[in-house]
């Protein structure tokens, strides 16, 4: 918990009890569906509270925006910017049944009235949101294509509307075909080890009908 708030010190102390709680939950949960990694799940607050994050050293989401989680897994990078933007209304989807189970647990627990989670499939809705999130779920291209339809038109924060997406490595094969992304490196903001080849990469997308 302390290297949240070395990063994000000015936490209100709703927001630390909740982040403080959000461990205790996936450790439990973890040990009935297994949803994080065992080796991962030591290092939760680091590489998943953190690393979900990062994508708000780019971009602070605005009070009634609105940002869909693609491939949320365990409710990651979502849950964690939920505590983070509570005024920022999240939809979490994910194909599979048991993961969408742990994120709604979670999510009750800890009273985040700003996220809804669903068993659904990219593609398969058709709402409109500020920016799409996720963690390394597919590739760009794959990833462009699932949701390109589901950004809103008007764009009302520093970064145009598009996707915010976490991923490591060198990217310069798959962004390819995308002049206009943006990567953040990850270790400018924080100073660990395992943030070194991380990054956020922002891609504007058009709205389309």
């Amino acid at each position: 918990m302390d290297i949240i708030l070395k990063y994000f010190p000015a936490l209100s102390e709703e927001q630390i009890e909740d982040f403080k709680i959000l461990g205790d939950l996936y450790r439990e949960w973890n040990a009935k569906i297994n949803v994080i990694s065992r080796k991962d799940i030591d290092a939760l607050y680091e590489r998943h509270v953190l690393h979900s994050l990062g994508i708000a050293k780019v971009q602070k989401f605005l009070p009634g925006s609105k940002v869909l989680d693609v491939g949320t897994g365990g409710g990651f990078p979502g849950v964690p910017l939920a505590v983070l933007f509570p005024e920022t209304d999240f939809y979490l989807v994910d194909v599979i049944a048991k993961k969408i189970k742990v994120v709604n647990e979670v999510v009750a627990a800890l009273e985040l009235n700003n996220v809804k989670a669903e068993q659904r499939r990219a593609g398969t809705f058709d709402g409109h949101f500020d920016f799409i999130v996720s963690r390394a779920v597919t590739n760009m291209p794959d990833f462009v294509n699932w949701v390109k339809k589901n950004v809103a038109k008007k764009s009302k924060h520093e970064l145009p509307n598009g996707i915010l997406y976490l991923k490591g490595g060198d990217l310069t094969e798959e962004l390819q075909a995308f002049p206009k992304a943006k990567e953040y490196n990850l270790s400018n903001y924080f100073t660990e080890e395992f943030f070194e080849t991380k990054k956020v990469v922002h891609l504007p997308l058009k709205y389309k009908l």
